[in-house]
């Protein structure tokens, strides 16, 4: 999957389409992805960017359970885009859907348009609050700052997270995956794809037919979460 991506990277990025196949019969719910991803985008309480659904199958005693990681579906149509009355969802070249935290109000209509609960609310908790109730008392990796107002570099940029900082501070703002769009332009997975340890997550660019994520797509065992909405999900599964 490295030299797909380094292949892809080398062409001019409207070529590009990003696309992920998770193959739900080696995911063994273990949420390393889920926690890889946490970690990565330095993401607070009640902010989850790629959630773990775990669910029965069949009849007993004859069953079984599937593990269904579910990220951003980043949509070829996707309906959040369409919602949003300034701008602020907006799809890129390579079909990543982001967000332009400096443009958008808040107003949450993409949480509510998105069938598949991809994206969630920063309310500006912090895992440092409530210190008195056992929670540690700082996490603190810069001084006096906890880790979730660290500089990070979701979106290729420089922003601290802190209610009313500008430029590019998610407070107040709607937030989800991204496909780690801040890794990959440095020539890297995304997160969930490293940290995965069933080797279940696999990504690449869906306009290259030799690539692993193409083939894997085409696979006769392939699907897409509520194809039938018409967002034409990037996200393919493995069942």
């Amino acid at each position: 999957m490295q030299r797909e991506l380094e292949r892809a990277l080398a062409k001019p990025i409207a070529e590009r389409r990003w696309g992920m196949v998770i193959d739900t019969r080696k995911c063994v719910g273990c949420v390393a992805c889920t926690v890889g991803c946490s970690l990565e985008n330095k993401l607070p309480p009640g902010v989850v960017y790629r959630p773990m659904t775990d669910t029965e199958i069949g009849t007993y005693p004859n069953v079984t359970r599937r593990f269904i990681p579910r990220p951003c579906m980043q949509c070829d149509n996707p309906p959040c885009v369409a919602v949003c009355p300034v701008g602020a969802t907006f799809k890129r070249p390579d079909g990543i859907v982001a967000i332009d935290y400096n443009a958008c109000i808040g107003c949450r209509y993409c949480i509510t348009a998105c069938p598949y609960q991809a994206r969630t609310f920063d309310f500006g908790a912090d895992w440092t609050d409530n210190a008195a109730s056992g929670r540690p008392a700082a996490l603190a990796l810069d001084g006096a700052t906890g880790y979730e107002h660290l500089v990070g570099f979701e979106y290729g940029e420089k922003w601290t997270r802190a209610e009313g900082v500008i430029p590019q501070s998610p407070v107040g703002n709607a937030r989800k995956c991204t496909f780690c769009a801040h890794r990959l332009e440095k020539g890297m997975l995304p997160m969930c794809a490293t940290t995965c340890i069933g080797r279940a997550t696999f990504f690449g660019d869906l306009n290259d037919p030799t690539s692993l994520v193409s083939e894997l797509a085409a696979s006769s065992s392939s699907t897409r979460l509520k194809e039938d909405l018409g967002t034409r999900p990037k996200v393919f599964y493995l069942l």
